[in-house]
């Protein structure tokens, strides 16, 4: 890679992380009934961090980007399970785009969803010591997935008019 298109992506990472934190903190709904988790439409950031920049550089900036927003709303017992979790859904997301179904966002959108719901899951049946309680904040996860995947499929097309951003995601 040339050091101008490394440029190009680090800039566009630290870009997806700052929408990522931006769209997240917009329009948070506190889940009822959890240990202080929210729904947003930050998701369709993370599916695209991964579409766009790949899995390394999609990961980071989906998983700096939602900590952040974690940090600034007061999530402050989700902010380190948000990293990992939102990386590694970012990550899967990069993957399934490229190589399980090419293009397809939908696919891609589900493996984030399925990681960000299985992870937030397993995280608060850590934090309430049950695994009962955490089931209806699985469901709001999975609606925000659906609502991140509409998101996302009306954006992508936008951001690949961009062409260094075509070139990333061609790649």
């Amino acid at each position: 890679m040339k050091n101008a298109d490394k440029i190009i992506k680090l800039v566009t990472a630290a870009l997806m992380a700052a929408l990522t934190c931006a769209v997240t903190i917009s329009l948070p709904i506190k889940i009822p009934n959890t240990t202080g988790g929210y729904i947003h439409p930050g998701d369709a950031f993370v599916l695209l961090s991964g579409i766009i920049l790949g899995p390394l550089y999609g990961g980071l900036a989906a998983g700096i980007g939602s900590i952040l927003a974690d940090i600034f709303l007061g999530a402050f017992l989700y902010a380190p399970a948000t990293l990992v979790i939102k990386a590694l859904a970012a990550i899967a997301g990069a993957y399934s785009y490229r190589h399980i179904r090419k293009g397809s966002v939908i696919v891609a959108g589900a493996a984030v969803g399925i990681t960000v719901t299985v992870g937030y899951y397993i995280y608060e049946c850590i934090l309430t010591g049950n695994l009962i309680t955490p089931l209806s904040s699985a469901l709001f996860n999975l609606i925000q997935n659906v609502m991140g995947i509409v998101l996302a499929s009306i954006l992508l097309p936008l951001v690949k008019k961009v062409p260094q951003i075509r070139a990333m995601i061609n790649k």
